[in-house]
């Protein structure tokens, strides 16, 4: 155990790693669009952000949890700039909508960024304070501090590599050529 801790922060010294949440709406899109992206090194879909502790996926659709769907993403900030991965993230919500994305609706499907470093705090909201600019209506995107992370059930991890052509809201190639792995 003990040369693994030492190996793995070796690599955070070599690798900036960092983690930040995003909630888009249905979160096999999301992570599909992510996944994607050079910089980014790993994603997992879950619940996060509610009251309950290990919900379902029933529990969350029924809106009984206050959880939303949101995707984990390990990033490499050296490759991929927070304000980077934010603007990403923009290209594929709608930030004006509340509790909706494409047609998925209910507050399992709101948006949101949810940090794990005060300081990540800042930089999104000086990136949605540009990007307001932008829109006639108020971003709604919620931006917290990350209280809670529950990894989904296996069959949603990776979904849409599992089951090609499966429900998808997001334009997955809104990502350019060059952006990619």
């Amino acid at each position: 155990m003990g040369n693994y801790i030492f190996v793995k922060r070796i690599i955070q010294e070599v690798q900036p790693v960092n983690k930040i949440w995003l909630a888009g709406g249905c979160f096999w899109g999301v992570e599909a669009y992510l996944d994607q992206l050079k910089g980014v090194l790993a994603t997992r879909v879950g619940y996060g952000q509610g009251k309950s502790e290990n919900p379902t996926y029933q529990e969350v659709c029924a809106g009984m949890t206050g959880h939303t769907e949101i995707c984990e993403v390990t990033y490499d900030e050296t490759q991929l700039p927070l304000p980077q991965l934010l603007e990403h993230f923009f290209r594929i919500i709608d930030p004006t909508t509340l509790n909706r994305q494409g047609p998925d609706r209910g507050s399992q499907y709101r948006t949101g960024v949810y940090y794990g470093d005060e300081a990540e705090r800042e930089v999104i909201l000086a990136f949605i304070g540009k990007k307001q600019a932008m829109y006639s209506q108020p971003i709604v995107v919620e931006v917290e501090a990350s209280r809670s992370f529950y990894p989904a059930e296996d069959y949603h991890q990776k979904y849409l590599q599992k089951n090609p052509g499966g429900y998808c809201h997001i334009n997955l190639g809104l990502a350019k050529p060059e952006e990619r792995k």
